[in-house]
């Protein structure tokens, strides 16, 4: 191992992955003109910063404070793994209130997360393991359906990001109401993000090519990132400014074309006892402020693991609650019978 005496944590995706995607693997890369060695321990990718001239002195103490910070962040990492690859998925149910022609329309939302292998080349659901194509992602299914007068809405995101960093690989998003339906498709590489929108308007349907800014966020990844599944998004009173993309869901609505802008994430100083119908919960508070178009909205994440969403509001989701919430293999409660699960959830 190359002579080092510095050391950084990765962060959830802010900065950039290293596709270490197992515990005990190692590769070198560079970050920002810095080369490093990278070492994965219990599921933590530590970047060991390269300093030639250090001495052997050095390094010994430098591998000592090493161990001893990767050993104290395997309670997070082990935690992850012992409750997202289970084999089961978390189901999270919401009453919302959407702001849609002008009025407050209520309906519901369920949010599905679940872990599962990923193709990086076809960008879909791997069948099988591919040596240096498979990866395991985090996959959240955000579904939201509400009455619009005599018609409704029927509307679902896709969100999948890998379960190691939880950089952004892949974002869908479909609506089919009355009118007709839509399907869009964007995919994240480094520099850039590709995709297709296909409408029933005319001329709606695109090809999308754009930029992809160093830290930038998407809005649909918030409801991944802000949980801080392994370890906190952000410390209580940070700020951060970062390049925001809103959500498909958003531009829909609004008819307005896709294009990056900046937002402000900020997490409160307090907690805060939040009581929904699914029950009272101490929670950690997100504000988002988006700057194009003047959006702001709140993230209520509950302060025990595995921080699920509470409550969030942005518009046009003006109210979402959570009635209920289950860790089931969902897959396989298809009967007639299993429709009991609704209740339980707050669906009925």
């Amino acid at each position: 191992m190359p002579h080092s005496r510095a050391l950084t944590l990765i962060r959830f995706g802010w900065v950039p992955k290293t596709n270490l995607d197992r515990p005990g693997a190692e590769a070198t890369r560079s970050l920002r003109g810095i080369t490093y060695q990278a070492l994965s321990i219990g599921s933590k990718i530590l970047l060991l910063g390269v300093v030639p001239e250090a001495g052997e002195k050095q390094m010994k103490t430098f591998v000592l404070a090493l161990l001893l910070v990767g050993f104290a962040q395997t309670g997070v990492a082990d935690e992850f793994g012992s409750h997202w690859f289970d084999g089961k998925a978390e189901l999270d149910a919401y009453r919302i209130t959407v702001n849609r022609y002008g009025q407050a329309r209520t309906g519901h939302a369920v949010a599905i997360y679940v872990t599962e292998p990923f193709s990086e080349s076809k960008r879909v659901k791997a069948d099988r393991q591919r040596e240096g194509d498979t990866f395991n992602a985090l996959k959240l299914n955000l579904v939201r359906d509400f009455q619009t007068g005599i018609y409704d809405y029927n509307t679902m995101l896709s969100v999948f990001v890998r379960s190691d960093d939880f950089s952004l690989s892949k974002v869908s998003f479909s609506s089919a109401e009355w009118c007709g339906h839509v399907y869009e498709e964007l995919l994240f590489y480094p520099g850039r993000v590709e995709g297709e929108l296909f409408s029933y308007f005319e001329n709606e349907s695109e090809s999308i090519d754009l930029g992809h800014p160093e830290n930038g966020v998407s809005e649909d990844a918030l409801f991944i990132l802000l949980r801080g599944l392994r370890g906190e998004a952000l410390a209580a009173g940070e700020t951060m400014t970062v390049p925001f993309l809103p959500s498909p869901y958003v531009t829909r609505l609004t008819h307005k074309r896709l294009a990056w802008t900046q937002a402000e994430i900020k997490r409160r100083f307090e907690n805060e006892l939040v009581t929904v119908p699914a029950g009272s919960f101490e929670t950690m508070v997100y504000d988002v402020s988006v700057a194009d178009d003047g959006r702001e909205g709140t993230f209520y994440v509950e302060t025990a693991y595995p921080h699920r969403i509470v409550r969030w509001n942005l518009s046009p989701d003006t109210s979402a609650e959570m009635t209920g919430s289950m860790r089931v293999p969902y897959w396989s409660l298809n009967g007639n019978a299993h429709e009991r699960y609704l209740k339980e959830l707050g669906l009925e």
